[in-house]
């Protein structure tokens, strides 16, 4: 067993040796590895806001601001019925496919993600962690609604909410 801890030690050493010299040379540091592609896109720089009540009772949610996305919102207002697939997700037939072109990098959808299945053209809401990352699933946003109101809810209405009134200056 000993061998192999200080051969990880030395491992570790080496892996940190090229990071330290690049730095003490003036040199900006490496850049950090790219994050992986099961990450939720919670952090998208622009949102636009909805308002959404699954079974009547409100909840907050945002859609990214991406192609697909902004398509999505054309649809609005809509109320659909949901079913559950899988045990994962509720899912609800869409008026009519979205244009998926410009589409974000593909990421594995978590719980209160809110997607497009564009194989069948439907919309997903999951309540647990969705499958691998997929250009067939696409998220388009986020509800903030808790796993155990999401794997129940039947129906889900959901509108544009108004835009904040322009601040006059002061």
């Amino acid at each position: 067993m000993r061998p192999r801890r200080s051969l990880a030690r030395a491992l570790a050493a080496a892996a940190l040796l090229p990071a330290g010299t690049a730095c003490a040379d003036g040199s900006p540091p490496p850049a950090p590895p790219a994050q992986a592609a099961s990450a939720t896109p919670t952090d998208r720089s622009t949102t636009r806001e909805l308002r959404v009540t699954l079974d009547g009772r409100p909840v907050g949610a945002t859609l990214h601001d991406t192609p697909p996305a902004r398509d999505f919102a054309k649809l609005l207002p809509l109320t659909l019925e949901l079913e559950d697939f899988h045990d994962t997700e509720r899912v609800a037939a869409l008026p009519r496919r979205l244009d998926t072109s410009g589409a974000p990098e593909p990421v594995r959808a978590g719980p209160g993600d809110i997607a497009y299945y564009a194989p069948w053209g439907n919309l997903a809401l999951f309540h647990r962690d969705g499958p691998a990352p997929s250009a067939d699933l696409l998220v388009l946003g986020r509800l903030d609604a808790g796993p155990g109101q999401l794997g129940r809810a039947t129906r889900i209405t959901l509108e544009a909410a108004p835009s904040p009134a322009p601040r006059s200056p002061s």
